[in-house]
């Protein structure tokens, strides 16, 4: 059997300024880990629209999409097309257990959260009676015991940035009214891990040193991450991963983390304003010291990825100086910054749509990067303009890497400075894709 594993680039990936970096950063694993489970006699491809260029002209026996929200239309015409060619058409993912009748218009199954459970009942229906084979699949059994290697015989490596990423884990044990993924676990348990020695046996499998954990929360189970941590300890890894302001205050884990590798770590800071972490339920934050939990990283000589929401219903116009500046000075080595965007499925989605203030429903403005609903102490231009301009002073090259923040910000200096030295050296080996065979 012919099958086709399809990620479709997302809406904001088309922009020249951030597609060579930010979407080649990681491949497919969710469809990696799906094409795990299929016959070993099957002919199988993974195509990531972000990297390579997807045709069209094919004919498998099945086509395997995954949809999120940002590319809901892109994946709506790719299974449109196949179906008018006769081929059965799958689509799962985040975007298809939010809105699960507005996709079930394009496919001839649908998946609805995770597939481990569910992916292998449907290849058993569809190689042994197609009539059997259902509509809609609800993924009930949450488990990561005994799931077989990830097909990355099947990932085109040399196009990826990080093709060392690895995920151990799904989802996260905390829910914030904004977080997409909640809906996806909904019905089931919404965090658990793998077997320590069949995550240990994944990192084995990997070449080279360097390993990204994209896992939603790294730490959030304690006793699988310290397990974790020492039996990585003595392979010689450097690592990314996800924690929460309270998992690196709590105990000592964070420096098993950094025993066995950790450098960087991406943290939900979101607001420095304790109103909004109330409204946003992130009660993982409330009554923690930031400051004590940067200080802590610093220490250790771990990085720090802080992630912040614009947009929360107590931010006024000051909000996006007073982030920047405190970014900065605590010497937070990168910033992401994200306009709240209330995602189909959520708790936010529902209370601003009762509110009367989701202001579209097209998808293709949910990026993070647009004002999709009715604001309350910002307009929509102020806080579109404020959001452009923290990136833009965040990251100016004056102040990070020609050492006037040696000024401005000492302790931010000199890991700006050494940041910025990274890139440079980084810059010339770098080879993309050529641009002319993407789509």
């Amino acid at each position: 059997m012919k099958i086709k594993f399809i990620l479709p680039a997302l809406k904001e990936a088309e922009s020249p300024f951030w597609r060579p970096i930010k979407y080649s950063l990681f491949p497919p694993l969710g469809l990696a880990t799906l094409a795990a489970y299929i016959s070993p006699e099957d002919e199988a491809v993974i195509v990531d629209q972000h990297v390579e260029r997807l045709s069209l002209d094919d004919e498998p026996d099945l086509v395997v999409i995954q949809v999120y929200i940002t590319n809901a239309y892109r994946a709506y015409k790719i299974a449109d097309h196949y179906r008018s060619r006769g081929v059965y058409v799958i689509l799962g993912g985040l975007h298809v257990t939010s809105l699960p009748e507005e996709a079930a218009a394009h496919a001839d199954s649908i998946f609805l959260g995770p597939g481990e459970d569910t992916f292998p009942q449907f290849l058993r229906d569809f190689r042994t009676n197609r009539k059997s084979v259902r509509r809609r699949y609800v993924s009930t059994v949450r488990t990561l015991q005994g799931i077989p290697p990830v097909r990355r015989d099947l990932i085109k490596r040399r196009l990826y940035l990080v093709p060392n990423s690895i995920v151990v884990s799904r989802g996260c044990p905390f829910h914030c009214d904004f977080c997409y993924k909640d809906a996806f676990f909904e019905g089931g348990r919404s965090f658990y891990t793998q077997q320590v020695d069949d995550a240990l046996a994944e990192i084995d499998r990997l070449p080279g040193r360097h390993l990204y954990f994209l896992d939603d929360h790294l730490l959030g189970h304690q006793p699988f991450a310290h397990s974790l941590f020492e039996g990585m300890k003595g392979m010689d890894r450097v690592f990314q991963g996800a924690a929460t302001v309270d998992s690196i205050l709590r105990g000592d884990l964070i420096e098993h983390a950094a025993a066995a590798g950790l450098r960087s770590v991406f943290i939900g800071f979101e607001t420095l304003d304790s109103h909004n972490l109330k409204q946003s339920n992130k009660k993982q934050n409330l009554g923690r010291s930031y400051d004590q939990a940067i200080a802590r990283l610093n220490d250790l000589g771990i990085m720090i990825n802080g992630s912040f929401v614009f947009g929360l219903d107590s931010d006024t116009k000051d909000v996006f100086k007073k982030t920047v500046d405190w970014a900065i000075e605590r010497g937070i080595t990168t910033s992401t910054y994200h306009i709240l965007t209330p995602y189909p499925g959520t708790k936010l989605f529902l209370d601003l749509e009762k509110e009367g203030r989701v202001l579209t429903r097209n998808w293709d403005r949910y990026d993070t990067r647009n004002v999709v609903y009715k604001t309350k102490g910002l307009t929509a231009e102020e806080l579109k303009t404020g959001y452009d301009w923290s990136y833009q002073e965040f990251y100016k090259l004056e102040v990070h890497c020609q050492g006037k923040s040696a000024t401005r910000h000492p302790e931010a200096h000199g890991k700006a400075f050494h940041v910025c030295r990274w890139l440079e050296e980084i810059r010339t080996p770098l080879e993309f894709p050529d641009q002319s065979q993407r789509t």
